[in-house]
């Protein structure tokens, strides 16, 4: 989709893209005063594979100050973004013919990491009437004597949803009578809530040395493209993910570490400010997508996405093209009001599109006006 919007654009045509999965936002200044400090002062050399020490322990400084959660900086795995974090701990646990649990809507990639490990992929199937999350109930019917891990996001990608702590508990109920099944907590748009505390799994302690937390900076801090992220377990799996990104990438670059290590340090001053924007956003795109006909929309509680269900315009026609599916929906919106979305089929549910309002308050208006003309033009 964003191939063939950067094509429409090169005709001069208007494309407004709605596809994007990061903020809109710069990256703040004082991180990157940081990493200009840091090219003066010659952090120009193979960093350790872990990451900066003093990385680490404000990680682990941050993860006890605003989660409470209590890891040791050799606890702490830095990798060249929270995405190769995700992959080292699917390499490190996954043998072949392991189960993997994992809620849907879910992040494209995960089912490709698994299936790298030569896992075996179990979906669980949320939907929009229960805001995109799964019960403790669904997951023990899911469970079986191969399952060994269980992979999920909240803040979720491309859901927006986010676990509560009470619905945290009743995962966290399930998970106690399997002690052998471990938990990989995507937790990279934990700033970009809008309910307030987050909440991590990783705060139960009944669990918690099977909990491996992923996080990183490229959301909360605006700085996708610095690609540095890391995880938080338990020594024996840390140790593992170490060992593996030895002999893949070795240590994230330096420049990008060092601020990482200024954002930590700098405090929630400019995310606060972009999740504000961001929340404010969300409301207004809410709104005049309710008053779509035939889609059906929940409130998403964080990230900066909506994964509208919009089936009821399946089987329907503009002239002779006919709207089989949500990719084709996608493609009709891309050519026809000049709005680039994602196909919900990427993210495990054909019934809906992915709209990210990472973008101005003007083009989500302009936007969102264009989707439902161009879907009015559906009989």
């Amino acid at each position: 989709m964003a191939k063939l919007g950067r094509e429409l654009s090169a005709k001069g045509i208007d494309v407004i893209n709605l596809s994007f999965g990061e903020p809109d936002f710069f990256t703040p200044e004082f991180v990157k005063e940081a990493a200009k400090k840091a090219v003066d002062d010659n952090f120009s050399y193979y960093t350790p594979v872990s990451g900066y020490p003093e990385l680490r322990k404000a990680v682990a400084e941050k993860l006890l100050r605003e989660n409470g959660l209590t890891y040791s900086f050799d606890q702490i795995v830095v990798s060249t973004g929270a995405k190769q974090s995700l992959a080292n701990a699917v390499m490190c646990l996954v043998d072949p013919g392991d189960e993997v649990i994992v809620p849907t809507p879910y992040w494209v990639s995960y089912s490709e990491m698994i299936k790298l490990g030569e896992g075996e992929t179990v979906f669980i199937n949320a939907t929009v009437e229960n805001n995109f999350k799964i019960t403790g109930a669904q997951l023990e019917a899911a469970i079986t004597p191969k399952t060994k891990l269980f992979m999920f996001s909240s803040p979720c990608n491309p859901t927006g949803s986010v676990y509560s702590r009470e619905e945290l508990a009743d995962l966290v109920a399930v998970f106690e009578k399997y002690p052998n099944i471990y938990i990989i907590s995507d937790e990279i748009y934990e700033h970009i809530n809008f309910v307030g505390k987050h909440a991590s799994i990783a705060e139960f302690d009944s669990i918690k040395d099977r909990v491996i937390l992923i996080n990183g900076f490229s959301k909360s801090y605006a700085m996708t493209g610095w690609r540095v992220g890391y995880m938080a377990a338990n020594k024996e799996i840390a140790n593992a993910c170490d060992k593996l990104q030895g002999q893949i990438t070795s240590g994230t670059s330096s420049i990008a570490q060092r601020a990482a290590l200024a954002a930590y340090q700098g405090g929630l001053e400019s995310v606060n400010e972009m999740v504000a924007e961001f929340k404010k956003r969300r409301d207004i795109v809410h709104a005049l997508l309710t008053e779509i006909p035939g889609v059906k929309v929940n409130l998403p509680d964080g990230a900066f996405y909506f994964f509208p269900e919009v089936k009821a315009y399946f089987g329907k026609k503009n002239g002779d093209q006919v709207i089989g599916n949500a990719e084709d929906l996608c493609l009709f919106l891309l050519n026809e009001a000049h709005v680039s979305t994602v196909t919900g089929e990427a993210f495990g549910n054909e019934d809906c599109i992915r709209i990210s309002y990472a973008a101005s308050e003007d083009q989500l208006r302009e936007a969102v006006l264009r989707i439902k003309n161009a879907l009015a033009k559906l009989s």
